[in-house]
């Protein structure tokens, strides 16, 4: 198994159909601010992701996640709206853009 690098650049997979379903329609705005958002993190080390208070890096504990992922995490993409995602070595592997805060967690 290879060694991750904590100061290695996060590497981003945004190659989950929903994820781009859910980019791709969003109002023009707030798919700006999420390509910003990618953009940042592309440029940022894992240690940073952590620490970065303006993604706000989550793990969600209220359902389980698939076989074969520890978990999944939220982080905000805009102002209004968090992604969930999924860490897998040096990738983010993003999965969904929620419609609302909630959903992100899995709450109805």
């Amino acid at each position: 198994m290879a060694k991750i690098d904590p100061d290695g650049l996060v590497r981003l997979d945004l190659n989950n159909p929903v994820f781009q379903e859910n980019l791709l329609t969003l109002q023009k705005a707030e798919r700006h601010a999420a390509i910003e958002t990618l953009n940042k993190l592309r440029q940022m080390t894992w240690n940073q992701v952590y620490r970065d208070s303006g993604l706000k890096w989550e793990k969600i504990v209220s359902f389980k996640p698939p076989p074969g992922i520890d978990a999944v995490y939220s982080l905000r993409i805009t102002q209004a709206r968090r992604a969930t995602a999924f860490r897998d070595g040096e990738f983010i592997r993003l999965l969904t853009i929620a419609s609302d805060h909630d959903s992100t967690y899995g709450k109805q």
